[in-house]
């Protein structure tokens, strides 16, 4: 039946475990074979003395395999449950094992030593490179540059970018005096006569709109005539003013120089200088600013542009065929060939890598060596012994199964010089 603790090891550290209990079958067998040996030759030696040298070396067997026994089984528990003095090492001072091990990374891996000299094996930007330069790779980078993305559209509040918006349209927009800067632009349109296509694209308006609906002077030409007038004379001054208006329009789009259009001009001139250099329209633009800023418009506006931008960008992310996605694969494309084949831009990007690392191992190594004695610190104390003695305890088994052996032939050992030196003196 499985446990809820078995329910947290994974199936890496199940096998771990079924080696673990193999190996302390071993080294317990081990164990229990000495003892036996020892009773029969301790049982037979008075008979056989050469089974005293099978007695030693399974003494010696014994007390090597109990010595290290409990010098393992202290590492992790209390052994037999005594709590004797110096044991359940790493229980114990779990907090103080992992301090000291954010401590060793933090000292002998964090450092911009270590860091630059790793990086100085390779270069960065030509593996880089090559790996932008597949068309494949570019789109898995752009494909997930597009979730981070969107991910961000996701974590902005409307609320803040709204502000934000707000407050930066106040301070880039509305904090200087828009006349000047309107006078000096339109001076230089003017100029060039970039006014044109607009009178132009007026002058179509107002035409097709005209064309369209040809009953649109009535009131404003026979609304004005006596009412003596007959019906017909009124029916023909519309259709006169109509036709005549269509045809000051046609001038006007026909003709470069036309009175109409050298009127525009000369006004717009004269509108332009007046902005640059009249206070009196100064203030006008300035109020209506001022009008603006006091409405809800600005922030409407905030609103609006906040929203078209994050539909439009939202969209474009999640379409792969989209320009901007397209845009940014071969973007990178482009750039991983330049990596590649540019060797100076590739030292640079070295250089600007090795020093973004050491200055970020620098100021925040002790930060990141934290996550160590931290996260250990967390750790269940039951739990943390468990899973360390998964990852070591069984190559800890051989030190049992060692000391068995070693223990014999020191035992054997000793028993010989002790025979041979009290037989030389006898």
């Amino acid at each position: 039946m499985t446990t809820t603790r078995d329910s947290l090891l994974t199936e890496a550290d199940l096998e771990r475990r079924a080696g673990l209990r193999r190996m302390k079958l071993i080294a317990l067998s081990l164990l229990v074979l000495s003892a036996v040996v020892f009773a029969v030759a301790f049982a037979f030696q008075d008979r056989y003395p050469w089974l005293g040298f099978v007695r030693a070396a399974a003494e010696g067997a014994m007390v090597g395999a109990l010595a290290d026994w409990f010098a393992v089984t202290a590492l992790f528990r209390h052994p037999l449950g005594l709590r004797i003095p110096h044991t359940a090492i790493i229980p114990n001072r779990k907090d103080e094992i992992g301090e000291s091990l954010g401590e060793f990374v933090e000292q002998n891996f964090l450092s911009d030593e270590v860091v630059r000299s790793k990086l100085a094996t390779f270069s960065v930007a030509d593996r880089l490179g090559a790996w932008l330069s597949d068309p494949v790779n570019a789109e898995r980078a752009s494909a997930e540059g597009a979730v981070m993305a969107q991910g961000l559209l996701r974590f902005l509040g409307d609320d803040d970018v709204e502000t934000l918006i707000e407050r930066l349209a106040r301070e880039h927009l509305f904090d200087r005096e828009w006349a000047p800067a309107l006078g000096r632009v339109g001076a230089e349109l003017v100029a060039a006569d970039q006014q044109r296509a607009i009178v132009d694209a007026l002058v179509d308006a107002a035409e097709a709109w005209l064309t369209a609906h040809p009953d649109a002077l009535g009131e404003a030409v026979s609304g004005r005539l006596p009412r003596w007038v007959p019906g017909f004379a009124r029916d023909l001054a519309d259709e006169r003013a109509h036709r005549e208006l269509v045809g000051v329009l046609n001038a006007v789009r026909e003709d470069p120089e036309h009175p109409l259009r050298v009127a525009i001009d000369g006004y717009l001139v004269d509108l332009t200088d007046r902005l640059q250099h009249d206070p009196e329209m100064g203030e006008r633009v300035e109020g209506m600013k001022a009008e603006f800023l006091e409405s809800p418009r600005l922030r409407s506006f905030a609103g609006q542009l906040w929203e078209a931008v994050k539909t439009t960008l939202g969209e474009s992310l999640a379409d792969p065929a989209s320009p901007l996605r397209s845009s940014a694969t071969s973007a990178l494309v482009d750039l991983g060939v330049r990596l590649s084949g540019d060797r100076a831009l590739s030292a640079k990007v070295d250089a600007w890598i090795a020093d973004a690392a050491g200055y970020a191992v620098q100021k925040y190594r002790h930060d990141l060596a934290s996550v160590i004695s931290d996260t250990v610190k967390r750790w269940d104390a039951r739990e943390t012994t468990e899973k360390i003695e998964l990852q070591v305890g069984r190559d800890l088994q051989f030190i049992r199964i060692n000391g068995t052996v070693v223990g014999a032939i020191a035992g054997v050992g000793i028993f010989a010089i002790a025979t041979a030196v009290h037989a030389l003196f006898a």
